[in-house]
């Protein structure tokens, strides 16, 4: 977690750097987009900076030849005015723009404009200096002065600027998203197929590094426990079976024993059974461990569908099954010929374990039928009954836990409910998904749903 701290500090802090480097940025853009206006609104060519320039070169008799052309090079009218309002003299005078004032026109275009031109004045010693500047060139509010021309500009330098802003802030998350996405991506399938039990190896660099080593040692630690756990249950299922085989040729003797009376032939009869019950368990047992832990190798081979459930049923209908119980088989005319990558052993368990279960849940007989279809790319293999079905509990502690243990009483009926996690695991070995659900209005279909694309 330390690790992953630091990582995402660190990219706080570059987040918090690129925000303060644009900021900075655009300052200088402010500065270098609007200096000419700055310089000009208030450096040397400004209406005050002109203003005293002017003002001091000029004499009720004339202006200097400097001054005149300074005004010139910016645009700029003047008048000179004596303390009656008559003219002095004047530099480039508009044709509107009269050469004499009275004391409340002076008052009035002081703080103003004459014929639409922005005006500045000077008071000196011997009369009032004016100064005319083009037309849209300044806007004068009360005692202010404004550059129209900054005015009009300054929108759309802050939307220009706000747009550069915001397409840089984007290509920042962007590339800073792709990136932690590029980093991270491989730890996140890493703890899901860690989740999944699947066995894992990291090679990161960088800042994510230590990370993914715990990840790795975490993976190896559980890789070590499964192994383990699957060789216990190996070696118990090993060890079980010899004295296993022992007890049942031992009870097989004694129930066919002609010496041996009733009850004892009776009770020998119930060690055999209960001893191909303990010896089906472990089988389960070792099958579920190497399923779960992907020791069981498949042995996939390209299976007729329709054939291998023909042949199980025969070869159930052939080792006897209860006259409570009829089989059929249904299978659409899509999926006759259908041929299905699969291990046919594993399958044919599976259907078993399921007809099995219909079976065993169904003591007082039902209707089982095996059906193989082709339905909107998917090849569904289902078991159905018309028994009893299952409770609402039961479903859905099949669908929280498919594997619980259920012992029905203390009378050795030992159901170790393994079978359906079995059919489970087989399914998700070859793909596919199992289902279980309770029909209207009574009984019981179990499916096992492969993806399928006919060619």
């Amino acid at each position: 977690m330390r690790a992953f701290r630091n990582y995402i500090s660190k990219h706080l802090v570059s987040s918090a750097v690129f925000l303060l480097a644009l900021l900075f940025l655009n300052i200088i853009i402010f500065g270098l987009t609007f200096q000419r206006i700055v310089v000009n609104d208030y450096g040397d060519a400004s209406p005050q900076a002109m203003l005293k320039t002017i003002a001091s070169a000029a004499t009720p008799e004339q202006l200097s030849d400097d001054a005149i052309q300074k005004l010139r090079q910016h645009n700029i009218w003047a008048i000179y005015l004596d303390l009656a309002g008559q003219c002095f003299w004047s530099v480039d005078l508009p044709d509107k723009v009269p050469e004499s004032y009275t004391i409340q026109d002076v008052a009035l275009f002081s703080k103003g404009y004459i014929q639409d031109y922005p005006i500045f004045v000077w008071n000196t010693d011997d009369g009032l200096l004016v100064l005319g500047y083009p037309k849209n060139s300044y806007t004068k509010l009360i005692s202010n002065y404004y550059s129209i021309s900054a005015i009009k500009r300054f929108p759309i330098f802050v939307a220009v600027i706000l747009g550069v802003d915001i397409l840089c802030l984007f290509l920042a998350y962007y590339f800073s998203k792709c990136k932690i996405i590029q980093n991270i991506e491989p730890i996140i399938a890493a703890v899901e197929a860690l989740a999944d039990g699947k066995p894992i190896l990291l090679h990161v660099n960088g800042e994510l590094s230590e990370l993914a080593n715990s990840i790795n040692k975490a993976s190896s630690i559980l890789i070590r426990q499964n192994e383990a756990r699957a060789n216990w249950i190996s070696g118990v299922s090993h060890d079980i079976r010899t004295p296993l085989s022992i007890i049942m040729g031992y009870a097989d003797h004694i129930a066919k024993h002609e010496i041996v009376n009733d009850v004892v032939r009776e009770q020998a009869e119930i060690m055999r059974r209960q001893s191909i019950k303990i010896k089906e368990l472990v089988q389960d047992l070792n099958l579920v461990s190497q399923l779960a832990y992907e020791m069981q190798p498949l042995h996939k081979e390209m299976v007729r569908l329709s054939k291998l459930l023909r042949t199980y049923m025969a070869d159930l209908l052939n080792m006897g099954i209860s006259d409570h119980y009829t089989i059929e088989i249904a299978i659409s005319p899509n999926a006759e010929n259908v041929i299905f990558a699969c291990d046919a052993r594993l399958l044919s368990r599976a259907v078993n374990n399921l007809v099995q279960n219909s079976i065993r849940h169904n003591q007082q007989g039902c209707e089982i039928y095996l059906s193989l279809e082709i339905k909107e790319n998917q090849l569904i293999l289902a078991v159905v009954d018309n028994g009893t079905g299952i409770s609402a509990k039961k479903l859905q502690e099949l669908e929280e836990k498919p594997h619980y243990m259920d012992s029905t009483n203390e009378c050795l009926g030992l159901r170790h409910g393994l079978g359906l996690l079995i059919v489970q695991q087989i399914a998700a070995a070859h793909d596919g998904i199992f289902t279980i659900t309770n029909l209207h209005p009574n009984g019981c279909k179990a499916s096992l749903s492969f993806p399928y694309c006919p060619k």
